[in-house]
């Protein structure tokens, strides 16, 4: 167990007034045990309790042979799991269950009292999750790194003659040829007017001259997830390809110069969006401006104008502003910025002046 992530932990549990609770996302027992585990339909919870007593309950289908620093309590597909789980719960006290337990599991934990009361616990672990340490901001770093090089690999290769999902299968190419752990998502190559579908799902589409053309991608490295985009021009751009771009790329450069400790995530969103309203194309600028990433793509938070909370040091999020013109032409960049003390940390460093091939 990572002492210093479960003190926290406790200690945002006795903030909330909880004293035991339980931990089912992988992601989240990984943060926790540095030990990951996809449970399909059994059973995986991380017991914690305010008095330090931990216990992972773990189907034997998983077999654990380091030393997670907590007691394992061994089940199989011949059991009951709840039957060792009311073992363990305290059921004269409140639980915590965080979001992805299986509703069939916490029905029977219901059904038989298994605790005095329940609580959404998820917020808890998101939010400690949210301020990376410095372990987590050197492997995100090398994760973006990564992704760097392989988009710089995957932008000189493109042609008129390959397909949207040739160029996607060339980027999870990049990522093996690395030894990364693969795509942190299905990533997503748009040409012109398909584009402007956020998240196209990219097909067998060739390319017409002055085809924008966004690539999305990411790759998971020592499990923890990178993300960028970038648009470019196959052939000379239309005027208007050029005014899209050149607006996208000022709102992304406001995006992250607004980023410091004490500012609020809708004021970073406010800032990226003004910038694509003043240039008369607010309407199309669809989607929230970022969204919080590490141990996954999308871990909890966002840079959205209904996030009113404040920017803390080590946290880590993408400012992706982007226009989409329907039928023509769609413009997206994102970066992923790692907050400071005084500011922020841009964690990609491909470029992005226009690029037209």
């Amino acid at each position: 167990m990572n002492k210093g992530r479960v003190n926290r932990l406790i200690d945002e549990m006795k903030n909330q007034g909880l004293e035991q609770m339980l931990v089912s996302s992988p992601a989240s027992i990984f943060y926790l045990t540095g030990k990951w585990i996809e449970p399909g339909e059994r059973m995986l919870a991380l017991y914690i309790n305010i008095n330090g007593a931990s216990k992972l309950l773990v189907n034997e289908l998983f077999p654990i042979h380091e030393d997670l620093g907590v007691e394992i309590l061994w089940h199989n597909d011949t059991k009951n799991p709840i039957d060792d789980l009311l073992k363990v719960v305290h059921k004269d006290k409140k639980l915590g269950v965080d979001k992805n337990w299986p509703a069939h599991f916490l029905i029977s934990l219901m059904e038989r009292n298994g605790a005095n009361g329940y609580a959404n616990g998820s917020k808890i672990v998101d939010t400690i999750r949210m301020r990376k340490d410095e372990q987590e901001k050197e492997l995100m770093r090398k994760a973006s790194k990564l992704n760097d090089e392989a988009i710089d690999k995957v932008i000189k290769n493109l042609s008129m003659n390959k397909t949207e999902k040739q160029v996607c299968r060339e980027i999870g190419e990049s990522f093996e040829e690395m030894n990364t752990q693969g795509n942190s998502f299905a990533p997503i190559v748009g040409y012109g007017a398909n584009g402007a579908d956020p998240h196209h799902d990219s097909d067998a589409s060739l390319p017409k001259a002055g085809d924008t053309v966004i690539i999305d991608m990411g790759c998971r490295n020592e499990n923890y997830c990178s993300d960028m985009t970038r648009t470019v021009f196959l052939g000379e751009p239309t005027e208007e390809g050029k005014k899209v771009y050149n607006t996208v790329l000022e709102a992304n450069r406001a995006g992250i110069a607004a980023v410091k400790p004490g500012v609020r995530f809708c004021d970073i969103d406010k800032a990226a969006r003004d910038v694509i309203e003043k240039a008369g194309y607010g309407k199309y600028f669809t989607h929230r401006t970022g969204h919080s990433i590490g141990i996954e793509v999308h871990d909890f938070g966002d840079v959205s104008a209904v996030n009113k909370a404040k920017v803390e040091p080590g946290m880590i999020f993408s400012i992706e502003p982007g226009v989409y013109l329907s039928g023509n032409l769609g413009v997206r960049i994102e970066d992923l910025v790692m907050v400071t003390e005084d500011g922020c940390e841009v964690l990609n460093n491909y470029t992005k002046e226009m690029i037209v091939l």
